[in-house]
């Protein structure tokens, strides 16, 4: 097909058609020389299976198959595309040329279209976030018409859309850029029509793509689907990026943690791929670096649900930084295997100096690629990354959400999960990463796990149970946390649901890893007497009725954990509590500037007897609690029989705030003590919404939304992260709290969000208190 497309091509230039401004035959000689390199990909050698290669990005991944070395929609609804990452188009000075050979599979209600989309987009014109715009030039066929931007033309002879060739030619022309559109058999080198307009080059710039069905409007039903092969890419007008590519391995997590026992320090690492196909290779190598030479560690096999590879080495040396390589073996289907690799380093562990710590909590698509937080990460270079859940949202990525079945519920998950990998691969690709699954990771508003009981029926958001098939679950629970050190008890809770929590000592530092929300009881064995099971309104209500025996908010399982936790004092002399949210309502409003709320049974303040029990349990280990999911920061401590009498909680800001909340009691009157020192507003000893006592030292409240450009925008909604340094020696914490578009290493006071940076000394978490 290439040969016959570029003979046409050569027809059509010695017609006088430079399309591609090339004036000398050399040059078009030279130009046809590099043809058979620019098809994209390698479709036509590899296994059938979901992912399309390590140059493209599927919307959505789940409509998309390899099949007999095509990539094929299955899918007849509107938009579906296939972004090229590696390609972008950034000099409408030059040239380009790019072509497909497309089929047409199936047609329900009517042809959507097919061919390319040039000029993709976002605000921000970066190659992943360019990935969801909804920008760009068509380029094809829709209903035997050819459509070029907003031109449409009849073809001069019938295309067979079963077996088409694609071509788009663009060059400059003048102050515009020219585009021509090409439609041709690949058995015959006379075109069945052209079709040329000029557009503003800035329109052309961005990404490019194959689209199956160019009307996003069209549901599941009505459109058509179609296959691509043989996409072929060239010309000076595009900036290759092979760096670009993502994977075969997306990228990779791990842990070290000192086991306290004969396997000695142990490394836990994952590599993450892309769904494969039953004829792929399924195991990932693993390689060191020991002086000169690489030496294997063995392989581990893929999970076929999760696709993820989990190492275990015990008696790690903990003392040397260590080179570290997972090897992917693609087997391609004539016979021949193509290896990628992911490289980067096992940190030593911190000795002898305080450990950093970057923590971070709730990514909403709009801000991604979330450059600034991630950029600033490698910046200030932690020790140790702490991802405290939601990681996703349901929306993420566009294109709707499976529920169940579970395999494609599954792939839905995957591939809103692999835009956290895709934003942040980098940062934890050489440090240490703990990362929590919560509710939106589940596809819940908020979740009540019940123990891992099915929910029965109601809302996503105010129900008790599981939504999701618990295998879909427990893929969520692999991808997140198979990495993570050795689970306390990994006995699965009701429908054999994994679990997660355990401990970790790191850096002198002892860690411990809950699930604050997987055992927790549903708001539907009570009434708030608002309508909605999870909400009280009514300022005048009495929520002490909400706590009633036997409510759970750890379980039985956690808290046993924590209390032996607690006592446990070998190798580290300061602690951390990690979990996905506070133990206290540091909120009274929520969804809407005005919207107040007086308690939301989302949060760790309820139920309130548990809660107490709770706080009174991990006030004897003395750890400072870092927790997320509130869009909104805040540093608070807890009381459970007196004010301040237990720990410091640093809820973190969103790396990218979707619903907002704001702490406002001072607006609303609600009584208040001991205001700090610094004198900020909204801050000292409360009584929350559920009568539970709460220092508030300070809190992040975000500006009402308005701005367009997607940073901006997460800025205002009082995005960022969370920077805490521990030192084990002088046992003290020093907080950070850094704004979403700042430098975080310029030292600007204004980095900051109010009330921070702080340092806590490890005998505040106990009661005995400091800061003023």
């Amino acid at each position: 097909m290439q040969s016959l497309t570029r003979r046409m091509a050569l027809k059509l230039f010695a017609a006088g058609t430079t399309f591609l401004g090339f004036k000398k035959p050399g040059a078009l000689q030279a130009g046809n020389k590099t043809e058979a390199g620019s098809v994209v990909g390698r479709w036509s050698k590899t296994h059938d299976r979901v992912w399309l290669g390590e140059e493209f990005w599927a919307n959505p991944m789940e409509d998309w198959r390899i099949k007999e070395g095509a990539a094929e929609c299955l899918s007849t609804g509107g938009s579906r595309n296939i972004q090229l990452v590696t390609h972008q188009l950034t000099n409408t000075d030059a040239p380009f040329r790019m072509s497909v050979h497309v089929s047409q599979m199936e047609v329900k209600q009517q042809d959507g279209g097919v061919g390319f989309r040039v000029g993709v987009k976002s605000d921000i014109n970066e190659y992943r976030s360019n990935c969801f715009a909804k920008s760009g030039i068509k380029a094809g066929v829709v209903n035997g018409e050819m459509v070029l931007g907003n031109k449409q033309q009849k073809l001069t002879r019938p295309a067979d859309m079963k077996n088409c060739v694609l071509t788009l030619i663009g060059k400059p022309d003048g102050e515009k850029y020219s585009l021509t559109l090409i439609v041709s058999s690949p058995e015959s080198d006379k075109p069945l029509g052209t079709l040329t307009q000029t557009f503003p080059p800035q329109a052309l710039l961005g990404n490019v793509a194959v689209v199956s069905n160019f009307d996003p409007r069209f549901k599941r039903m009505i459109g058509a689907r179609y296959r691509f092969s043989d996409w072929s890419v060239t010309g000076a007008a595009f900036t290759v990026s092979p760096e670009h590519k993502f994977g075969p391995i997306l990228w990779s997590q791990y842990s070290l943690s000192d086991s306290r026992s004969d396997d000695g320090f142990v490394m836990k690492i994952t590599a993450l791929t892309g769904p494969l196909g039953e004829q792929d290779n399924k195991d990932v190598e693993l390689f060191i670096k020991q002086g000169d030479k690489w030496k294997s560690l063995g392989t581990a096999a893929l999970d076929t649900d999760a696709w993820t590879a989990t190492f275990r080495v015990p008696n790690w040396n903990e003392k040397a930084a260590t080179p570290f390589k997972l090897v992917y073996q693609e087997k391609l289907t004539d016979g021949s295997e193509l290896a990628a690799e992911r490289t980067g380093i096992i940190r030593a562990n911190p000795e002898g100096r305080p450990l950093k710590l970057g923590a971070l909590t709730c990514q909403k698509d709009y801000g991604f690629p979330y450059e600034p937080v991630a950029n600033n990460l490698l910046k200030v270079d932690p020790d140790l990354l702490y991802f405290s859940g939601d990681q996703l949202y349901e929306d993420h990525g566009g294109f709707g959400l499976i529920r169940d079945p579970a395999e494609p519920a599954i792939l839905n998950y995957l591939r809103k999960f692999y835009m956290h990998g895709w934003a942040f691969g980098e940062a934890m690709r050489d440090r240490p990463t703990i990362c929590l699954p919560d509710d939106h990771d589940v596809f819940q508003g908020n979740i009540w796990g019940e123990g891992g009981m099915k929910m029965k029926e109601g809302t996503t958001s105010s129900t008790g149970g599981y939504r999701e098939p618990a295998r879909m679950v427990n893929v969520v629970h692999k991808t997140c946390t198979a990495h993570h050190p050795d689970y306390a008890d990994p006995t699965p809770c009701k429908q054999n649901i994994s679990v997660y929590y355990g401990d970790m000592i790191y850096g002198g530092v002892g860690f411990a890893i809950i699930a604050d929300r997987q055992f927790k009881s549903g708001p539907e064995r009570v009434e708030t007497g608002s309508g909605r099971a999870d909400h009280v309104m009514d300022p005048n209500f009495d929520t002490s009725v909400l706590d009633k025996p036997g409510l759970v908010l750890l379980g039985e399982r956690q808290e046993k954990f924590l209390e032996r936790w607690g006592e446990d004092w070998r190798a580290h002399n300061i602690k951390v509590l990690f979990s996905q949210t506070v133990f206290a309502g540091v909120a009274t409003h929520h969804g809407g500037y005005d919207g107040y709320l007086k308690a939301d049974l989302d949060c760790g303040s309820w139920p309130q007897t548990a809660r107490n029990r709770t706080v009174k349990i991990i006030r004897k280990g003395m750890p400072l609690h870092i927790n997320g999911d509130q869009h909104l920061t805040s540093l608070s401590q807890y009381g459970s029989d007196e004010q301040r009498d237990s720990c410091w909680s640093f809820c973190t800001p969103a790396i990218s705030a979707g619903y907002p909340r704001w702490w406002r009691p001072d607006e609303l009157g609600m009584p208040h003590k001991n205001r700090p020192q610094h004198g900020l507003a909204n801050t000292g000893e409360f009584i929350d919404g559920f009568g539970n006592k709460v220092y508030v030292y300070a809190v992040g409240n975000p500006e009402p939304a308005s701005e367009k450009n997607r940073y901006d925008l997460a800025h205002q909604k009082g995005s960022g992260f969370g920077l805490v340094m521990i030192d084990p020696e002088k046992k003290t914490y020093t907080l950070n709290c850094y704004r979403f578009l700042v430098d975080a290493t310029d030292g600007k006071a204004a980095n900051q969000f109010p009330g921070w940076p702080v340092t806590i000394h490890q005998k505040e978490n106990g009661g005995d208190n400091i800061i003023h």
